[in-house]
């Protein structure tokens, strides 16, 4: 026999099934343009041909184009403001950006790449992922999807598309080049460091990564020039900018004693490390075997690909290109970024064991 408090029972579970079921389907909305770049040009170029670059409604925008003003259109119009190529003078209506006038009336021939790559560098989330992963090789799907979920907020059933959007609006800007099967992002910073500024990736992450004073960060590296050169020109003060305090096995920091066991006790301590992957040294790689077997954070450094083991080729690498005049001080910011990235996310650069 069924009573009104166990029907009524009945329904809430209902109600509150029904709920939960409503709460796991609704979609989070997308914080990053939904078009690629090239894609979002259409209306600016609309506008600018049809209605002389005066502001016109969002109505108005889609009658020059003969398409209907709502859904994908809205998508569209979002779009075209995230990349700075729409803006809105008052409400109601939307004009034509400076940025969308130099690439679609350029009067310079780097103006159109330039501001595809101003589009791009200033676009929510996009910009994100390409400071993160500038310099270096896209990883595979796998794991490109869970930092994208996990680091940067992209809601799981937006995964595919944010990617394909990414990757479309990077070659696009030419902000993109495959080597050997792998994507890698160009860094077309001119270093922060330059400057005395901070890079936006790294004001966020000194943000969320708390360091402490004695935090040490030990570099494997070869000591013989011109490599060896690089730590007083680039690692060390690299370390130091992310809060760190460097360390190196050479004489003038351990003095006498056994090297092994004194590169043992800098592993040991160690927070996190950076590893000069370049020339292949074998006593660099050994001391990086040490750091793997005690599961450290290791930053990944060389300036090319051939000389990283396959064996790491699915680990974060920053690589350099000495060809560029910039790339000392891009490699500065690039390792103190990665550090604490490392520290953040430890994932991206512990050599996991699977036993």
């Amino acid at each position: 026999m069924v009573t009104k408090k166990t029907a009524g029972r009945k329904v809430a579970k209902k109600k509150i099934s029904s709920i939960a079921i409503t709460e796991k389907t609704v979609s989070q909305p997308a914080k990053y343009p939904r078009n690629a770049v090239d894609r979002s040009l259409r209306i600016p170029k609309a506008i600018l041909e049809q209605n002389a670059g005066k502001p016109c409604s969002v109505k108005e925008s889609a009658a020059f184009l003969g398409v209907g003003a709502a859904g994908t259109y809205q998508v569209e119009v979002s779009s075209g403001i995230k990349y700075g190529f729409l803006e809105r003078p008052s409400p109601g209506l939307i004009a034509v950006a400076e940025r969308a006038k130099r690439v679609l009336r350029p009067q310079d021939p780097q103006d159109k790449l330039e501001g595809l790559r101003e589009a791009v560098l200033n676009a929510p989330v996009i910009s994100d992922v390409y400071g993160h992963y500038r310099g270096e090789n896209l990883p595979d799907s796998q794991f490109f999807h869970n930092a994208l979920t996990d680091t940067f907020g992209v809601p799981v059933d937006k995964v595919a598309e944010f990617q394909d959007i990414f990757i479309e609006s990077l070659r696009a800007a030419e902000l993109l080049i495959e080597t050997d099967g792998k994507l890698r992002i160009l860094d077309v910073s001119q270093g922060a460091n330059a400057s005395g500024a901070q890079s936006p990736t790294l004001k966020k992450l000194e943000k969320a990564v708390k360091v402490d004073a004695s935090d040490s960060c030990f570099v494997m590296m070869p000591f013989a020039p011109p490599l060896g050169d690089y730590y007083a020109k680039i690692y060390k003060p690299a370390i130091e900018k992310a809060g760190l305090r460097p360390v190196r096995a050479d004489t003038e920091i351990f003095g006498t004693g056994k090297i092994i066991d004194q590169i043992w006790a800098g592993i040991s301590s160690a927070k996190v490390l950076v590893a000069e992957l370049t020339t292949r040294n074998p006593n660099v790689f050994y001391e990086l075997g040490l750091a793997h077997a005690l599961e450290k954070p290791v930053v990944l450094v060389s300036s090319n690909e051939a000389d990283i083991p396959f064996d790491l080729k699915h680990i974060r690498v920053i690589y350099y290109d000495m060809a560029d005049p910039f790339w000392g001080a891009k490699l500065l910011d690039k390792v103190a970024e990665n550090i604490l990235s490392a520290i953040e996310h430890p994932e991206e650069a512990v050599l996991k064991r699977t036993l």
